[in-house]
């Protein structure tokens, strides 16, 4: 073969195998059809300091105005205004979501405050089975809670035999325990959520769930990943704010990005709801529509 031939028939065999190692629509013209679109809706709600208003009543309406579908008090405001909670959710499109802790002590105690977490969470956990809350939120322990069981495996192996008679518990009820993983700042305990997940198994009740929050889901090597750990099973409930200084989302501008974990609960069919937990250095009545309207765009985008 001499020289010319010999570069013919290397460059036709070249030409071959890009054609075969291509994507099919090189070869076929006909392009890959696009994934489907998730059609799985955004539930938000607001905490009690959220909505403005001065009045639950008024703050009831003014979440409805915007379209907010979920109510977070927290566990005491629940226990001192249940019938007026009750009274307001009547004939409305709102239904009450987590219950934001509010009881005494806490489950890791070395003392009588581990009495004194016994007691209130019960009453709280009652009171939100019978409005039909989605969880009642509860932290093991914080940082500046004393005296505390030691960071050690017994104490998990406690914690999650203690969780396995509340969780029971709040089954019969007809709500559940949610743990939420918080930053290493404030709880040394509990940080990310697939740690969260995996104490909801070990805990062996179906009463026992875990959320994320977006604000401490910065230690997180990824949102997607975080909510994915979690999953349908024991995700149970969302937190969200401003990803810089933890006020409205979209007051920290470019940062408070939330699309890589929208998509995992957008995939996941995550059906409960993400609740804003944040203040505000704007004025409210601007801010708060405001961040509503991005959270929505973000979630359509995600």
């Amino acid at each position: 073969m001499d020289r010319r031939s010999f570069f013919k028939t290397s460059m036709m065999g070249a030409g071959a195998l890009a054609m075969a190692s291509g994507p099919l629509g090189l070869v076929t013209g006909c392009a890959a059809p696009a994934p489907a679109k998730s059609q799985t809706p955004l539930h938000l709600s607001f905490q009690v300091g959220t909505a403005l208003g001065e009045t639950l009543k008024e703050k009831m309406d003014y979440m409805e105005s915007l379209g907010i579908e979920g109510f977070e008090p927290g566990g005491q405001y629940l226990l001192e205004h249940f019938d007026e909670i009750a009274n307001e959710l009547k004939n409305r499109d709102i239904k009450l979501s987590a219950i934001c802790a509010g009881f005494g002590g806490f489950i890791l105690a070395e003392d009588e405050q581990k009495q004194v977490f016994d007691t209130s969470m019960r009453e709280i956990i009652e009171a939100a089975g019978k409005l039909g809350s989605t969880g009642v939120i509860m932290v093991p322990a914080f940082n500046r809670q004393e005296p505390c069981k030691p960071h050690t495996q017994a104490t998990r192996d406690y914690l999650c035999e203690q969780l396995h008679e509340l969780g029971e518990f709040a089954l019969k009820c007809g709500t559940t325990v949610i743990l939420e993983p918080l930053n290493r700042r404030e709880a040394f305990y509990l940080r990310l959520v697939s740690d969260a997940a995996a104490i909801c198994r070990d805990s062996q009740s179906k009463g026992v769930k875990c959320m994320g929050d977006f604000w401490h889901m910065q230690e997180e090597s990824s949102d997607y990943a975080a909510f994915m750990s979690a999953g349908t099973e024991y995700l149970q409930h969302v937190h969200i704010a401003s990803r810089g200084n933890r006020k409205m989302p979209g007051e920290d501008g470019a940062l408070d990005n939330y699309v890589d974990g929208m998509r995992a609960l957008k995939e996941m069919g995550y059906d409960k709801y993400i609740s804003f937990e944040c203040g505000s250095v704007g004025d409210r009545a601007v801010t708060t529509p405001a961040a509503v309207e991005l959270l929505r765009a973000q979630w359509e985008q995600a």
